[in-house]
């Protein structure tokens, strides 16, 4: 394939709109970014930190709301927060998604009552403001980070069985306030390692896939528990390139699509729940980029090996380009989210925005502005 033939179709312009990719055929690719920041309690800082968001081509928008156990409705200053975001989205044509999650594996809804009151929380947002219409379940719910127990006492993939028990009774609670609400499932990680004597336990996206699959089957559902599937395709490091793919492991990074798939077509083919024809949306993927010397002072930690496989910003332009194209060829894809639009000040986070932790651009800052037109 060329390589702008497709990329093309990601273009500003047609962010968002009906791209022609070949004779009559059409499809919608969003070029989107994954932002906890772009909430704010002030309307006025939301539409201008919104505005930094557009320079930079993104047209969706997604942010997080953390759910904890005991609530199940969101405070006064989460609401106004997420209220500012929306608005400031709206306002600037970027469509606004949210991302319910919990903190961390230490307030993990893996119990009845923690399911009801995180489905209720969810819930309770979609009503109070209507502009969120699509809801990511749960982060990387294969990690240890976000999700425990991920094994039982036998093994036996407990965060999957666990996860998809939360997945269906969010589904129903964002349905019963409007079927046009888009539910979001997966949201898993590239990697893991499948075992259970392992000091960090987590697993694969393909076991955890599978396993989906398999309780869902066991369960008896014969309803869906989500409209499309979520996935984060980093590669192991910002220097290799977006088209490396993993043929002989368990991993899914950008490259794999085929791998992804089949995978929701084996755990979900035959029953209510579509799988192989299932939308896909990448709603994190990031390359770190160096940090200059004028810059360092805006950072701390300048000396942690998380910030060690940082590429040149020329670098992160040209993989987010060829991203977007093999995006582009990705019949299911609907999107890719770039996590951040800005670095995160500590260098012990992530750096692959498209400003410096400052809000100043980068010299890659218009990677995904400056793209050639569908033609």
């Amino acid at each position: 394939m060329p390589k702008w033939g497709l990329l093309g179709c990601v273009a500003l312009l047609c962010t968002l709109t009906a791209c022609s990719l070949s004779g009559d055929e059409e499809r919608t690719v969003d070029v989107g970014v994954w932002e906890y920041f772009i909430r704010d309690p002030d309307a006025t800082t939301a539409s201008q930190k919104m505005e930094e968001v557009t320079d930079a081509g993104f047209r969706a928008a997604i942010t997080n709301s953390f759910w904890e156990p005991g609530r199940r409705e969101p405070s006064a200053q989460e609401l106004g927060e997420l209220t500012n975001a929306a608005s400031a989205a709206q306002a600037a044509n970027v469509r606004p998604m949210l991302i319910v999650q919990s903190p961390g594996s230490g307030t993990t809804p893996n119990t009845a009552e923690r399911r009801a009151e995180f489905a209720a929380y969810a819930a309770s947002i979609a009503r109070r403001l209507p502009a969120f219409r699509d809801f990511v379940v749960g982060n990387e719910p294969n990690l240890n980070r976000f999700w425990l127990p991920q094994f039982g006492p036998d093994g036996e993939n407990v965060a999957a069985r666990d996860y998809l028990a939360l997945l269906a009774a969010t589904y129903d609670a964002l349905k019963a306030v409007s079927p046009d609400i888009r539910v979001i499932g997966g949201a898993t990680a590239p990697r893991g390692g499948d075992d259970p004597e392992s000091s960090r336990q987590t697993h694969s996206p393909t076991t955890f896939i599978r396993d989906l699959g398999r309780f869902y089957r066991e369960s008896g559902r014969d309803t869906p528990v989500m409209d499309a599937y979520a996935h984060h395709p980093y590669l192991e490091r910002s220097e290799l390139p977006p088209d490396f793919e993993h043929p002989n492991s368990t991993t899914i990074a950008l490259a794999d699509y085929d791998k992804l798939v089949e995978l929701l077509e084996e755990a979900f083919d035959g029953t209510a729940q579509e799988g192989g024809d299932l939308p896909i949306l990448y709603t994190e993927f990031g390359v770190q980029t160096e940090i200059p010397e004028e810059k360092r002072d805006v950072y701390t930690n300048l000396e942690s090996p998380v910030a060690n496989d940082a590429v040149p910003e020329s670098t992160q332009q040209e993989y987010y380009r060829q991203a977007f194209e093999l995006v582009c060829d990705q019949d299911n894809v609907e999107g890719l989210y770039i996590f951040h639009v800005w670095d995160e000040p500590d260098l012990l986070g992530w750096q692959s925005g498209l400003y410096y932790a400052d809000r100043t651009p980068k010299s890659s800052r218009d990677a995904l502005v400056a793209l050639p037109s569908c033609s």
